[in-house]
């Protein structure tokens, strides 16, 4: 699939005009959008709709960065279970899959590459995932 997916924290930086973060990511998303689909999943859309107060304004702000929602395969749900259980074999303590597994489980089963700030648990529990970062 030729696409980006974009992770939260880059929306985010752009929907709270973030000091440090918002230019960087109104470019990088302005570039992909050329030459690119640009995509969120279930759990990217839950993090990011926090900050709206009705899902229209949450819908209108996707469509006008013409960003869609992409489901989840199953294969990348299996694989975020196992990357949770190295998670916890590394005596990672949460007790429940991180968003961060589910983003990098369909970026890496969808050959997506994944637009992020964001790249600890990417880089550690994702190695091959093709990260877009500053």
């Amino acid at each position: 699939m030729n696409g980006i997916l974009i992770d939260s924290c880059v929306l985010l930086d752009l929907f709270t005009d973030d000091p440090n973060w918002a230019d960087w990511a109104e470019i990088i998303l302005e570039q992909y959008r050329k030459t690119n689909s640009l995509f969120i999943n279930a759990f990217i859309y839950a993090e990011v709709s926090i900050g709206f107060t009705k899902i229209e304004d949450v819908e209108a702000v996707l469509a006008e960065l013409n960003i869609k929602v992409l489901e989840m395969p199953r294969e990348a749900l299996f694989l975020a279970g196992k990357v949770f259980l190295a998670y916890r074999q590394n005596k990672g303590r949460k007790q429940s899959p991180l968003p961060d597994f589910f983003i990098g489980a369909h970026a890496s089963v969808s050959q997506l590459n994944l637009i992020t700030r964001d790249t600890r648990n990417y880089q550690t529990y994702f190695p091959k995932a093709s990260l877009i970062r500053p």
